[in-house]
């Protein structure tokens, strides 16, 4: 059975949350605050981790932070479901580590949708063959979610680590914030806002460019997408694995941004 962790101190919200996934199959472990959500985790490693960031004790985002920490939680989808809504509440939520954010007061068919597309992409990346790809100076290590380039390692989340093996088994092809909502996230056509891939497009920058404002290797062509382009002197691409996140042949990408 699939196991959710749901922290928020809304009580009343928990129980409708609650009930309404026992309904669906899942198994539901709550908890009012981010410390005694944390200490949950700990005991119960669960699937998938709901979060809101307004909480006592340890507020959401430090408990995602903390999550990202431990070697043994740090894979886990977290979702933030929150009525902080303004831009830097979102970055704030993301930069940190999450890997979607819904605004409340929000539709629980809505919240399942968005479950089942986390739990979709982490179950796909669980039973992957483990292997490794490499594009120019940029080599992607597919067990320990971590990226190499130019004597340096950082570790990704699973967003980002999807998001980047996504555009290296495609590298020189441009893929629109279309579809890599499609692609990474799992969401169907138009339902979800494409600046959820913008935000996290800059974590990665943050991480695999020397120069996040002027990027080498992630770049983005307007009104088109983004593109994985290697160093002019380091074109080679080597695969020993690639999963099946990513289609062969990508449908033509457009970007309204």
């Amino acid at each position: 059975m699939t196991r959710i962790l749901l922290v928020d101190d809304e009580r009343d919200l928990v129980w409708t949350m609650q009930h309404s996934l026992h309904e669906e199959g899942y198994e539901v472990l709550a908890a009012y605050d981010g410390a005694e959500g944390l200490a949950l985790a700990q005991r119960q490693r669960p699937d998938l981790a709901i979060l809101d960031i307004n909480m006592p004790t340890m507020n959401g985002l430090q408990m995602c932070h903390e999550l990202r920490r431990d070697l043994a939680l740090g894979g886990i989808p977290i979702l933030f479901v929150t009525a902080r809504s303004s831009l830097q509440d979102r970055i704030s939520g993301l930069d940190e580590g999450g890997d979607d954010y819904l605004v409340k007061p929000f539709d629980l068919g809505e919240l399942k949708a968005r479950m089942r597309a986390l739990l979709r992409r982490a179950r796909s990346a669980a039973i992957e063959e483990r292997g490794s790809i490499s594009v120019g100076g940029l080599a992607l290590d597919l067990k320990t979610y971590q990226i190499h380039m130019g004597g340096r390692t950082e570790q990704l989340t699973p967003i980002e680590f999807d998001m980047l093996h996504c555009l290296m088994g495609h590298p020189g092809e441009v893929v629109s914030s279309r579809q890599l909502l499609q692609l990474v996230w799992g969401y169907p056509p138009l339902a979800a806002d494409t600046s959820l891939v913008r935000w996290h497009v800059k974590n990665l920058r943050a991480k695999i460019e020397l120069d996040p404002d002027h990027p080498v290797y992630l770049r983005f062509i307007p009104r088109r997408g983004y593109i994985l382009k290697p160093c002019a002197d380091q074109d080679s691409v080597t695969v020993e694995h690639v999963g099946s996140q990513c289609p062969a042949r990508l449908l033509p990408a457009q970007d309204p941004a």
